[in-house]
């Protein structure tokens, strides 16, 4: 007999066991038509029980493998809960923002699986967003249209309206309302770091995991991604909600081009809008106008890897010309710091680059910002090399480990693992919901201390696990000022 549970939309049934899952349960109306780049609106009630047992559709994006709902489409607002308890009441409650750089992804990718996490006893809600042009174009009649004179960030305010649906209606699932953790990877990390800081995320959550997270980087303003946006698709926004979404949805590759040095802002991301986030992420963050909450924050041992196939670098004059346009005065430090004298060390060079600008001065940075006033702020490295590889683990390898889903595909392949691979993803769910229940990782085992700015000291999640500290310190103190010239 399926589980059953009374939402305030209507009443839904899981499939399950020990652990109950309910898929594609909608948090807000399908945004389309008139409701295309409008804030997400109250989902319509239905009566009688809906079977809740598949994914809903997925996002508007780029071909994806990973993806598993019946379709892609723009009716995507749905969340998965995965429960061990139907209302038994005051489990922790963690809530999965995913990656994809803001132009691809859903809750319904293989290795978000949320049973095994579960099953170590928390309730997890894997959440779709609006992804690419469809939640994140701002537009000049968007922003005249809007009572908060804004636009953009859709996709943002997709998370917001899912975490108001979690305080609304978790406890039935077996979950405390008063006790809610949201944890991301990639551009879902940043999306944890941008709730941090938005007026309208304010009491939804109460402790955050940020995984790899691209942070203290300037946003867009409201007039720069308004500029930006109708260059590309042009003024008559009627128009362009009558078009066909996948007309639409290859725009939003050009919105802003690339970035013309590593410190601009990322097209395609959160906006500094005025409503939703009043302040840009960089100043906010570095002033510490920010919530401060118990933290655990961390990446893995190269991140850049997994990037640098996407980058105009292919040989060691394109690396030279990279040097010179990205850093400007800082070029020749830059060629010291990340020596190479051939094309493949160019390649390594550029991967390096990546990870440390992108990922580690972020980790970095906000575990400092929080450990000032928050002393449950914990830090960790990911080193191991899955199934025993010879290569270090790159971007999102530290995910399956998360969720326990070494079994699943990643990225379309079986990956190798062995009982090593097992135990320390035991380890690490048993940190992750110990952290989600209390705040502390600390237990099963596992010693964490936690993270001192003076030692910036992280836990090594690796074959055994140990402690290090001072993670590449002269590149993230070369990347800060960097940063800082350019502000």
């Amino acid at each position: 007999m399926p589980a059953t549970v009374r939402t305030e939309s209507g009443q839904v049934s899981g499939s399950g066991s020990d652990v109950i899952a309910f898929k594609g349960i909608p948090f807000a109306a399908p945004p389309v038509g008139d409701l295309r780049w409008k804030p997400p609106q109250k989902a319509a009630s239905w009566s009688g029980v809906r079977a809740c047992t598949a994914f809903g559709d997925d996002p508007v994006q780029m071909p994806n493998i990973e993806v598993r709902g019946p379709k892609i489409s723009e009716d995507c607002l749905t969340l998965n809960v995965w429960t061990p308890a139907p209302g038994a009441g005051k489990l922790p409650v963690m809530v999965w923002f995913y990656g994809g750089g803001f132009q691809l992804g859903s809750g319904s990718i293989p290795i978000y699986e949320g049973e095994a996490l579960a099953r170590k006893g928390a309730v997890v809600v894997t959440v779709n967003y609006r992804v690419g042009i469809f939640g994140f174009m701002a537009h000049p009649a968007l922003t005249r249209e809007s009572p908060n004179h804004s636009s953009g960030n859709y996709g943002f305010l997709d998370q917001v309206a899912a975490l108001k649906w979690v305080r609304e209606n978790i406890a039935g699932f077996g979950g405390d309302p008063n006790n809610v953790t949201i944890f991301g990877e990639s551009a879902g990390a940043v999306s944890v770091a941008e709730h941090l800081l938005s007026p309208l995320s304010k009491g939804l959550f109460h402790r955050a995991i940020l995984q790899s997270p691209a942070i203290l980087r300037r946003n867009y303003t409201l007039a720069d991604a308004e500029k930006a946006a109708v260059a590309v698709v042009g003024g008559d926004i009627a128009a362009l909600r009558a078009a066909p979404a996948a007309e639409l949805f290859p725009k939003g590759f050009q919105i802003g081009g690339p970035p013309g040095a590593l410190t601009a802002p990322q097209p395609v991301r959160m906006i500094t809008d005025g409503w939703a986030f009043p302040e840009d992420e960089r100043a906010a963050l570095l002033a510490g106008r920010f919530a401060k909450v118990p933290m655990l924050i961390g990446g893995v041992e190269q991140e850049g890897t997994f990037f640098v196939g996407r980058m105009p670098v292919k040989t060691h004059a394109d690396y030279q010309g990279f040097l010179k346009g990205g850093f400007g005065k800082f070029a020749d430090e830059a060629a010291k710091l990340y020596p190479a004298s051939n094309d493949a060390e160019g390649l390594d060079a550029v991967a390096a680059f990546l990870a440390d600008s992108l990922f580690n001065l972020g980790v970095r940075g906000l575990a400092r910002l929080n450990a000032k006033d928050e002393k449950h702020t914990y830090r960790y490295l990911f080193t191991r090399r899955r199934g025993g590889k010879a290569t270090p683990p790159s971007h999102v390898e530290e995910v399956p480990y998360v969720f326990g889903t070494l079994d699943q595909h990643f990225f379309g392949a079986d990956v190798p693992t062995d009982a090593t691979d097992q135990a320390l993803s035991e380890t690490m769910m048993g940190a992750w919901v110990r952290f989600a229940t209390t705040g502390d990782p600390n237990g099963g085992g596992l010693t964490w201390p936690a993270y001192d700015p003076a030692k910036d000291n992280y836990v090594v999640f690796d074959a055994t696990v140990g402690q290090g500290a001072q993670w590449r310190k002269t590149e993230m103190d070369f990347f800060e000022r960097v940063f800082a010239a350019a502000d």
